[in-house]
């Protein structure tokens, strides 16, 4: 049986073991990741099929062009609801949201890439002329159970526990027509499973991006540029706004919407 296979027996016994199955602080933690987890995700991407998100079209970037082939895709029409916080808004159009903030992209650009770094990853790809950054494959330790052998034995043991699972965040900083910049983060996931039936190794293959992840990472910069942390979580967790319903009236005698 090799490493990866004992990882997840490791975590199968502890998750049976605990009655909480994963943290109840924060949802997403990266910086406890050990160095050196993330290069345990095979680094051939061939395996994954081709994501139009994460697609750079030539030329200028817009968020049309980078957005197309998406379930969901900011209309940019009165259907994108938008909530404002001093000089960053969240805007949502269906499951999507992205932020705008009122200042220019290269004023952005460092405290973008200081975030991301601060929350526990490196970055494979950082190229402001652009507007793209690209964190590494990164483990979220939040989700990994706080048993009671993990807790007794964790700090010897710890590279042993494993999610079975590994993220990574594409951040796009667009410039808009008054002077400021649309920041759009989009998750890709990968998931280790057992490569046989006889589950004697195990291989990494994609799972679906996750919108919560995204949301999360999102409500997070914006304490970073200056949002409290209440305010965040407000503004997040604040509802759609419900579209206007179509309302029936009678036009000479002839109903019309």
């Amino acid at each position: 049986m090799n490493a990866a296979t004992t990882r997840l027996s490791l975590l199968a016994v502890a998750m049976a073991l605990s009655a909480c199955a994963a943290l109840e602080g924060d949802k997403i933690d990266y910086k406890s990741a050990t160095k050196g987890s993330t290069l345990e995700v095979p680094p051939d991407l061939t395996q994954l099929s081709r994501d139009s998100r994460y697609a750079v079209p030539g030329g200028a970037v817009s968020a049309a062009a980078m957005q197309a082939g998406q379930a969901a895709q900011p209309s940019g029409t009165a259907n994108a609801a938008a909530l404002q916080l001093g000089d960053v808004r969240i805007e949502r159009d269906g499951n999507q949201r992205w932020l705008v903030v009122n200042r220019p992209a290269d004023k952005l650009w460092e405290p973008v890439r200081d975030f991301w770094q601060e929350s526990g990853f490196n970055l494979e790809q950082a190229d402001a002329n652009v507007g793209i950054m690209e964190t590494d494959w990164a483990e979220n330790r939040a989700k990994l159970p706080q048993d009671f052998i993990r807790s007794t034995l964790g700090k010897l043991l710890d590279s042993l526990y494993s999610t079975g699972e590994r993220d990574k965040f594409r951040t796009r900083l667009e410039r808009n027509a008054n002077g400021g910049t649309e920041i759009y983060i989009t998750h890709r996931g990968m998931i280790e499973v057992y490569g046989t039936a006889t589950k004697d190794n195990t291989v990494w293959q994609p799972r679906p991006s996750d919108p919560e992840l995204e949301t999360e990472c999102l409500r997070r910069l914006m304490v970073k540029l200056g949002v409290s942390q209440e305010q965040s979580k407000a503004v997040v967790a604040s509802p759609a706004p419900r579209a206007q319903s179509a309302r029936m009236a009678t036009v000479d005698n002839k109903p019309v919407v």
